[in-house]
């Protein structure tokens, strides 16, 4: 990033912003779960074409842990990344183990997030567009945690090699690869649908 769009100021804003994000998805999924479970012939309003479906994504069996939905989970996770974010907005200082926790918890999110991408595409064969806004919050926030966190000696040796600089140069670019890749993929296996639709 150029000195005046360094990680260091931008990466608040993007924990901030991304948690944000996060948590009105979330309450939005969360609310449509419960309409669902209070009446079943509740549609929601993502209910678009039979991919773009929320209902069939949300009244898929076994979409919970300990009987809890996930999008209760993702209300609690991207509210703390929210509040860290505000933290280090407000210059807040954290030591090498919090760091290693922060970095722990969104790598946790984003197998979460893909484990669910992959079974809605396979098993549910349908999409969420509000879980999608969540692995693209998820995916931008794993990336930048990931870089910041090496930036601040989380992982010596990675900082230290000749490979990281390139990949601190083409933050950017390897980023909107990861995603260009996803939507491709994406749109391969509903192309089926998509293809006649054109």
């Amino acid at each position: 990033m150029k000195s005046g769009l360094s990680l260091e100021k931008v990466y608040p804003w993007l924990l901030t912003i991304g948690g944000i994000i996060g948590v009105v998805a979330s309450l939005i999924l969360a609310h449509d779960t419960l309409s669902i479970a209070k009446n079943p012939n509740y549609i929601p309003s993502c209910n678009l074409n039979p991919v773009i479906s929320c209902g069939d994504v949300i009244t898929f069996k076994g979409d919970s842990i300990l009987g809890l939905p996930y999008p209760f989970y993702g209300i609690a996770a991207f509210a703390v990344l929210a509040t860290v974010g505000v933290s280090l907005l407000a210059k807040a200082k954290y030591k090498r183990w919090f760091l290693a926790t922060l970095w722990s918890g969104v790598s946790l999110g984003i197998i979460g997030a893909y484990y669910l991408l992959v079974k809605s595409m396979f098993e549910i064969h349908a999409l969420c567009p509000y879980c999608l806004s969540v692995d693209a919050v998820t995916t931008t926030l794993f990336w930048y945690t990931s870089l910041y966190s090496i930036d601040h000696g989380l992982f010596k040796k990675l900082r230290d090699r000749k490979g990281y600089t390139w990949v601190r140069k083409h933050h950017l670019d390897i980023l909107l690869l990861w995603i260009i890749l996803v939507i491709a993929f994406i749109l391969n296996h509903f192309w089926y649908y998509y293809g006649k639709h054109l």
